[in-house]
């Protein structure tokens, strides 16, 4: 069962995934924060952006409880289930990655990681928490310290642990 603060990790992430805040996901606002990304990175960026939103509507339209929409609950019950999958963590963090890194160098640069939480929250990032992220400290975030940033996001139950902070400061 999700603790307080695993809830209100998934509802900051849910709440910027709900386009037309009507408290369900469709498979239209997925297609609309892909839109929304692609507006603001390299032209015929979209298609790759489109890709990596409908995987995660699949993953997360299996666990619905419903026939069109996912409720914050049924994206709980995925979070539930992480820790026992560490491999489909491991993967979405994969295509987060490539999503993220714009420009396919391996690594994410402060421009792409601002880019992802602008298109995401609609707002601007919060300036410490990519020095967070980037844990060795060299300007960039690497595959290896996303995929374990990404692990503890949606596992991890450490409000202290950079992770947590992927998609920006968790309101609590």
């Amino acid at each position: 069962m999700a603790t307080s603060f695993q809830r209100d990790k998934v509802r900051l992430v849910f709440d910027a995934m709900d386009g037309d805040g009507d408290g369900a996901l469709r498979a239209t606002d997925f297609e609309a924060l892909a839109r929304r990304w692609a507006a603001i990175r390299v032209a015929g960026d979209e298609e790759r952006l489109l890709d990596v939103m409908r995987g995660w509507w699949d993953t997360l339209a299996v666990h619905s409880r419903t026939a069109d929409a996912v409720l914050v609950d049924d994206v709980l019950t995925v979070v539930d289930l992480l820790t026992t999958m560490p491999d489909a963590v491991t993967a979405t963090a994969d295509a987060m990655f490539e999503a993220v890194d714009e420009n396919g160098d391996g690594l994410i640069s402060p421009a792409e990681y601002r880019q992802m939480i602008e298109a995401w929250s609609g707002g601007p990032a919060d300036a410490g928490t990519f020095a967070l992220l980037d844990s060795d400290g060299d300007g960039a975030i690497s595959r290896t310290e996303f995929a374990a940033h990404w692990y503890e996001f949606w596992a991890g139950d450490d409000p202290a642990a950079p992770g947590s902070r992927i998609f920006g400061r968790v309101p609590s």
